[in-house]
């Protein structure tokens, strides 16, 4: 089984802010975003979402344009035909367009929907669009461009309509739960770092030609970014420091330096660790950006006290209801939070 690379292309800045979207769309909005844990950019196509053993592939070719045509989304979808038609088996195919023409729906309210949601001879033109981008397409054979194939593929197929603004899409990863959510332009400035980090990916060394045998070989290029990195950039920007920064913070230095000499560096790592897995545990999302809440707001509101007399003022159902942090890690992550906002009282 071998799957060879075709079509891969640099980022255009025209599709560059919908690619982006389609990115957190798939891991925030799917209902499959638990699953995911592997972006991985122009090498499958636009964007090629994977679980985190490479057992699950989520296929998204992304589309800016805001009124497309039945014809124009035809065309759209000859990449995810030709993954469709290939050796290696994907689980879902997803076009995200920026909109469509109201030839297009039926129920034009539906901003998630499949073919029978679509007009009748809307279909008939995707249809003719599609057909006619495959036969134009070098890497796909003309014994794949079946009628019983197209309409098989045309059947697991999920449309998405764009209907955030990049703010918004950002949003999404802090789940609603921080009382003070940075402002719109400062979220849009995480939306374009998360785009440029992106693009930067389409600007490694090129794939084109290259051929794989399996899917998890599509990780050798490092043409990824995974759902950890993505909230860690934004936990970053929100209280102005990487918490994994090497060294201890200022306001965990007392704590710190009462550890046994011999166990320092060990116990500060445990905390470390702990943290990341709180910030990187999907089963307990809602609780981590609580407890994120719960201490953001007590150190904005007690600016002098220190970490010992903030963790005493947490709400003890928060703090018990995020599994990963013991009493330790939990003022670990107290004096993280407050060394990243003591600029801002």
């Amino acid at each position: 089984m071998t799957y060879t690379i075709s079509s891969s292309e640099r980022l255009r800045k025209s599709s560059a802010d919908a690619e982006t979207k389609a990115l957190l769309y798939l891991m925030n909005f799917h209902e499959d975003h638990d699953e995911i844990h592997y972006f991985i950019v122009d090498f499958f196509n636009d964007l090629t979402g994977m679980d985190r053993m490479s057992d699950k592939l989520w296929d998204i070719q992304s589309k800016g344009t805001s009124n497309s045509s039945p014809k124009a989304l035809g065309k759209e979808l000859v990449t995810l035909f030709k993954n469709f038609v290939s050796e290696f088996e994907f689980d879902n195919f997803i076009l995200f367009a920026g909109g469509v023409s109201n030839t297009v729906r039926i129920d034009s309210t539906k901003k998630v929907f499949k073919i029978d949601n679509i007009k009748p001879n809307g279909l008939k033109k995707l249809k003719e669009g599609l057909l006619e981008e495959c036969k134009a397409k070098t890497y796909i054979n003309d014994s794949d461009i079946t009628t019983q194939k197209i309409n098989e593929f045309l059947n697991n197929v999920l449309f998405v309509i764009d209907d955030k603004e990049p703010s918004e899409y950002v949003k999404s990863i802090i789940k609603n739960h921080i009382a003070l959510i940075p402002s719109k332009d400062e979220l849009s400035t995480i939306f374009n770092e998360i785009r440029k980090i992106q693009s930067d990916k389409k600007n490694t060394s090129p794939v084109e030609g290259i051929s794989i045998t399996s899917t998890d070989q599509s990780l050798n290029y490092y043409r990824h970014l995974t759902s950890g990195q993505i909230k860690m950039l934004v936990i970053s920007r929100i209280i102005n420091r990487n918490p994994f920064d090497r060294g201890c913070p200022i306001h965990f230095v007392d704590i710190f330096n009462s550890f046994p000499v011999e166990i320092r560096q060990e116990a500060l790592e445990d905390c470390k660790i702990a943290f990341s897995r709180a910030l990187f545990n999907k089963n307990a999302p809602e609780e981590f950006w609580m407890l994120f809440n719960e201490t953001y707001n007590k150190i904005i509101e007690h600016p002098d006290k220190n970490v010992e007399e903030i963790f005493g003022l947490l709400n003890r159902n928060i703090k018990q209801a995020c599994p990963d942090f013991d009493v330790l890690s939990l003022k670990y992550f107290i004096a993280t939070v407050k060394e990243g906002l003591q600029n801002d009282y």
